[in-house]
């Protein structure tokens, strides 16, 4: 919980991936409040529980509301996507940005590629980004080998993706100028 505050605070794409992450441990103790009491909550200091309690117990109930106990992410995670596309396409939109359009178009075959491989083209290149993150993380979480190719385009994705994080701070603090 502190974690994905000071998180959401300082690199929201940091934060999506977390967050993919508190839901798949949610999913793995059966969106069972007692199971993550047992497994999760007990690992922390007592005087979090009461607060971390309630905070995964509103996650497990907007995951049975929203349908998403066994895949998908919560609305409020795809928010994130939302915004994030939408400044993503202003700064694509903006001349005064061309790093981040030129980190882009260097990561577009990557992404192209990734969304032939799932068979998700409808799929927002964001979330095919974040996807990418996330499944290198769970490889390596795991101790699994990561090709060279893998690595490559992982790293262009990622540098892409922490260049949008980075305008979406800015944005946030007033300080991002896309327009004359």
């Amino acid at each position: 919980m502190k974690i994905a505050q000071q998180l959401k605070a300082k690199n929201i794409a940091e934060y999506l991936i977390y967050m993919w992450q508190v839901e798949d441990l949610i999913r793995a103790n059966e969106c069972d409040i007692d199971k993550i009491r047992e497994n999760i909550i007990s690992r922390y200091p007592e005087e979090e529980h009461p607060a971390l309690e309630e905070w995964y117990g509103n996650l497990v109930d907007m995951m049975r509301t929203e349908g998403v106990k066994e895949k998908g992410h919560l609305q409020i995670n795809r928010n994130v996507i939302v915004n994030l596309t939408e400044l993503h396409v202003e700064l694509l939109a903006s001349p005064k940005y061309p790093y981040y359009s030129a980190a882009y178009f260097k990561a577009l075959p990557f992404i192209v590629e990734l969304r032939q491989k799932s068979g998700k083209q409808e799929e927002p290149e964001l979330e095919t980004c974040f996807e990418a993150l996330y499944g290198v993380l769970l490889l390596r979480l795991q101790k699994k080998e990561i090709t060279e190719g893998t690595a490559k385009a992982i790293e262009t994705i990622s540098s892409f993706i922490s260049l949008l994080a980075n305008y979406y701070e800015k944005d946030k603090k007033g300080e991002l100028k896309l327009d004359e």
